[in-house]
């Protein structure tokens, strides 16, 4: 009987590893989404409004939710507290207070800050083009045979606890 229950732990074990390697797949595939949606905002807004960086990052904030919207205000609150603020520098802070975003879009966050405040209008037009871009690269990747490898994950992990199941009974 204590065979059998270690050997559905470890099954249990190696199934739910595999599980949670396809959620975070599937959390990292909704931030790109995410912030490909926040960087078409930012553009439209400066495109039309020109306005000043704080205010464009709460407008931005207001636009999306979750774990990106509470970035985006910490984001603001770090540009705030600075005599003369370095938007990189605000976003790396920002990012260091928000460790549970997926580390593609923590990259490209970052990518993101370097670019934020320094240049005139066609410049920022032209950062928030590439970092969208690359955005887009990285989630064609992750959407690229989604299914069947979100499908192995899963299988894999429950075959491996079976395998070491057996292994031990």
């Amino acid at each position: 009987m204590i065979k059998l229950l270690g050997a559905l732990l470890i099954m249990l074990g190696c199934g739910s590893v595999g599980f949670k390697m396809a959620a975070g797949y599937l959390r990292e595939e909704r931030y790109l989404k995410q912030i490909i949606s926040i960087l078409d905002y930012m553009e439209c807004e400066l495109q039309y409004r020109l306005m000043a960086l704080p205010e464009l990052c709460m407008r931005a904030a207001e636009h999306c939710g979750g774990k990106l919207k509470l970035l985006l205000l910490s984001l603001i609150r770090e540009m705030e507290a600075q005599i003369s603020p370095d938007a990189e520098r605000c976003m790396s802070a920002a990012l260091s207070k928000h460790r549970d975003i997926p580390p593609i879009s923590t990259e490209i966050l970052e990518k993101f800050g370097h670019s934020l405040g320094k240049f005139d209008l066609q410049g920022q037009l032209k950062g928030i083009n590439d970092i969208r871009t690359e955005c887009k690269y990285h989630l064609d990747q992750l959407l690229g045979n989604q299914e069947s490898r979100l499908k192995a994950y899963r299988t894999l992990a429950l075959c491996a606890g079976a395998a070491l199941a057996i292994l031990f009974f």
